[in-house]
């Protein structure tokens, strides 16, 4: 009998480099560093080592400086290392000369993030926003793939001019493949708007939620509307935007998107790949902003994500802060700070569902202004009536008194026209609201009707 023989794949040994600029602060760079190491590991590889240099500018050809680089290049020799990766993103130049002085792989931030997001994509589309980013970023780096070939010679079957390199040759099937791609999404979007039409027969508001990566996106939808959208403890866990409908105690119905995580020094590449994407973002009526409190730099992946959303064109849309993890807070007083500094924030544990009735109430009332606000007289005798009016619209009074009941209620626009019959007056939101809590406050209702 044969022996059994286990082979199990070496986990890839990284080493990360660093540049602290004389411009910047320490904690800067150490903090780069650690998202980065996550990076690797959310990658798949195991970090060994890592190192800076200060320095008051990158050098042209090496990034770093070429002593620094030596010594760098002899502790991954004598460590074993298999890729280096570098906090920042590397010129094609810089990449091929820094491959020469380590001998092994070299990557810079965007590969990394590409790499993950290459991991992380399940649908076609997602699949295929990936591929676009990494072909953009592959095609101005593809010397150093076919540097060591020699040029062919022209002639019959060989059309693309005498003389053409493998590097022509690739580069012009790369750009075919990016033009595909690119089609391919432009179909990606159109389908996308189809479905967005149809929700907007139905006149239910879009919220989406943002975030930094890792911030609790997909577990708060979940939290929310109940489905099982796949959220792990790890960068970048959700690619694919996930769609959830949710009805709020008010009886409106929102659609709810969870979307791609945002990071600090996220490529400009990937943000355009990912437009089809985050276009559910910019044409949301409404943004819920997770933010993860228990994080040490939460002030500055609030900065990030509200730089890739001005970048996208969603900036200065309504949003509710909604700061998570507040369970795992010990607390010294910057929930509170952060409560304070948003207008609209509510502290919440997505994981163990605290704050989330109230982040639903504030949801119903920043998105309450699109309803019409009516009063209704429906005979006794027409109940259907009276229970379809409970079970779509917002009821805030009622009178069952007299040959007819008397209603104030706030109607989706698409309702209109099945109520139609029996709206008697329009009434105004600001000055309605102003009484009703006049009368909530005195105790009583008014002209006999009864507030719910």
């Amino acid at each position: 009998m044969k022996a059994l023989i286990s082979i199990t794949k070496r986990t890839e040994r990284v080493f990360l480099i660093g540049l602290e600029l004389k411009s910047g602060a320490p904690w800067q760079i150490r903090q780069s560093l650690e998202e980065l190491a996550e990076l690797a590991a959310t990658a798949g590889g195991a970090v060994i080592g890592q190192g800076t240099q200060k320095i008051e500018a990158p050098v042209p050809g090496t990034f770093i400086g070429p002593g620094k680089a030596d010594e760098f290049a002899r502790f991954c020799r004598e460590n074993d290392v298999d890729t280096v990766v570098f906090d920042d993103e590397l010129s094609p130049a810089q990449s091929r000369n820094l491959e020469k002085v380590f001998g092994c792989k070299v990557l810079d931030r965007t590969a990394l993030i590409l790499d993950i997001f290459a991991l992380r994509a399940r649908t076609r589309e997602g699949k295929l926003q990936v591929e676009l980013a990494q072909l953009q970023h592959l095609l101005p780096r593809l010397t150093r793939f076919w540097g060591h070939l020699s040029r062919q010679s022209g002639g019959i079957g060989m059309r693309g001019g005498e003389g053409e390199s493998q590097l022509e040759s690739d580069r012009r099937r790369v750009q075919e493949r990016i033009e595909k791609i690119t089609e391919d999404l432009q179909a990606v979007r159109r389908q996308r708007a189809t479905q967005r039409n149809g929700r907007q027969r139905n006149l239910w508001p879009l919220a989406s939620i943002v975030g930094y990566t890792n911030a609790g996106k997909s577990t708060l939808l979940n939290a929310l509307t109940g489905s099982a959208v796949l959220a792990e403890d790890k960068l970048f866990a959700t690619l694919d935007p996930t769609t959830r409908r949710l009805r709020l105690p008010t009886n409106q119905n929102v659609f709810l998107t969870d979307t791609v995580g945002f990071i600090r020094k996220l490529p400009h590449g990937l943000v355009e790949a990912f437009k089809a994407t985050l276009e559910e973002v910019v044409r949301a009526e409404l943004l819920i902003h997770v933010v993860d409190v228990s994080h040490p730099q939460a002030d500055e992946q609030i900065a990030a994500v509200n730089k890739v959303l001005a970048e996208i064109g969603a900036d200065g849309k309504p949003t509710i802060m909604a700061l998570n993890k507040i369970d795992q807070f010990a607390g010294d007083g910057s929930v509170e700070k952060l409560l304070r500094q948003y207008p609209v924030a509510v502290g919440i544990s997505a994981k163990t569902g605290e704050g989330i009735a109230s982040l639903v109430e504030e949801l119903s009332t920043q998105l309450r202004p699109i309803r019409e606000f009516v009063e209704l007289r429906v005979p006794h005798d027409n109940s259907a009536v009276i229970a379809r009016l409970h079970e779509v619209a917002q009821v805030t009074e009622r009178d069952y008194a007299g040959e007819q009941a008397r209603f104030r209620a706030r109607i989706p626009p698409h309702y209109h026209a099945e109520f139609a019959p029996f709206i008697v007056r329009q009434l105004h939101n600001g000055a309605a609201l102003a009484r009703l809590n006049a009368q909530q406050s005195d105790g009583h209702g008014g002209a006999g009707m009864t507030n719910v």
